[in-house]
């Protein structure tokens, strides 16, 4: 009895082991499929690919940007960036670094990412659903990193 219970306590210890190893394999690939579609996203726009950019955001997407004026539905920002990248010069950012997370279910999601831009370093944050598939940027918010030391003089400035 007393090996009996020592086997069943093992074979339980190595299926959780297995789900574990499973799980992290699973995860690795949507990770790296999550930080493709980003990748392909910020290369679009630096190529000026219209089509490309606004392929890989979700029909319900929203993109958030540094003026507080700026939050834009998908078709909202397509309008504002046709002309851009119609004149062959969208934006280029540039990944420094990237996190991201899983929902519990590996459907949704959730990054922050430092970026060199026109602008300095930047943070992106958002939100991307997996649809047929495929990853797709569902919300996406750019700010402004500001040092801490010089926060006051950028708050004196924005409330002029």
């Amino acid at each position: 009895m007393k090996k009996l219970l020592i086997l069943f306590s093992l074979s339980i210890i190595f299926q959780n082991c297995s789900v574990n190893v499973a799980t992290e394999k699973s995860n690795k690939s949507a990770t790296i499929e999550a930080a493709k579609t980003l990748d392909q996203w910020h290369s679009a726009a630096s190529n000026a690919q219209f089509e490309n950019y606004f392929s890989l955001m979700d029909k319900d997407a929203v993109f958030v940007g540094t003026a507080k004026e700026e939050v834009w539905t998908k078709k909202a920002f397509m309008d504002f960036a046709k002309p851009y990248f119609d004149k062959g010069k969208a934006w280029s950012f540039t990944k420094i670094s990237r996190n991201i997370y899983f929902s519990n279910h590996n459907d949704i999601v959730y990054f922050d990412e430092l970026l060199n831009t026109w602008m300095g370093v930047c943070r992106g944050s958002g939100v991307l659903v997996k649809k047929h598939n495929k990853w797709l940027i569902r919300h996406y918010v750019l700010s402004i990193t500001v040092p801490n030391d010089k926060i006051q003089s950028v708050m004196d400035v924005i409330k002029k």
